[in-house]
């Protein structure tokens, strides 16, 4: 189906985003893809959000990457990632609404300064039935520690930000079901490898949502 660019509400500002619905009748699951660092161009139109969106739809899966607060035409201004994680758990709220998708298939999946906000709302909001982390943050402690739902981190070994091995261990803690992927040779930013991580979080979140019977 075509992409639908639209506004939708969290609190008292709008946020810019694109819903991408899979073809045929639905209701379909659906992700909701955060974007990098706001204050460092990060923004729905990066590389991996894209390859990341465009592999959901291969697998019948809905997309909807947007703006954080103060990006492109999205109202507000910057919050320090705590007014983020509001616009995540607004975007979870938008999918919820649309008839077209399954609500009790929602996941959730972010890049650098995406998992730095989402995964502590993953960690609260039972909406989200799925994780994918790409150049993780643990930003705090205990966090997933709970969340026995489907997981997924993929790091690079050339990360200048983060240690691909910290990252390892910190995922070896939590609990089941959980996948880490390491890439040899890739840095922070992924370069030459967009359609291959698209093409693994798409194939994670084909597997965490797949049709109930």
């Amino acid at each position: 189906m075509i992409k639908e660019k639209l506004m939708f509400p969290c609190g008292d500002i709008s946020l810019e985003g694109v819903l991408w619905p899979p073809e045929g009748d639905g209701p379909s699951p659906a992700v909701v893809v955060c974007h990098p660092h706001p204050l460092y161009g990060g923004s729905m139109n990066d590389n991996i959000v894209n390859a990341v969106c465009t592999a959901l739809n291969e697998q019948s899966i809905a997309s909807l990457r947007f703006n954080f607060r103060g990006v492109g035409r999205s109202e507000g201004r910057y919050a320090d990632g705590i007014g983020e994680q509001d616009d995540i758990k607004a975007a979870l709220s938008f999918l919820e609404e649309r008839i077209e998708i399954d609500p009790s298939r929602l996941g959730l999946c972010g890049y650098s300064f995406g998992t730095m906000v989402g995964i502590p709302v993953a960690d609260k909001d039972q909406r989200v039935q799925a994780y994918a982390g790409v150049s993780a943050f643990f930003v705090a402690p205990n966090l997933l520690t709970d969340f026995r739902k489907p997981k997924l981190f993929i790091h690079g070994t050339a990360d200048e930000f983060i240690s691909s091995k910290q990252a390892e261990e910190t995922v070896s803690r939590l609990p089941d079901p959980k996948t880490f992927v390491s890439i040899d040779g890739a840095d922070h930013f992924w370069w030459d490898y967009h359609s291959q991580i698209g093409e693994k979080v798409g194939a994670f979140f084909a597997s965490a949502l797949q049709i109930k019977s």
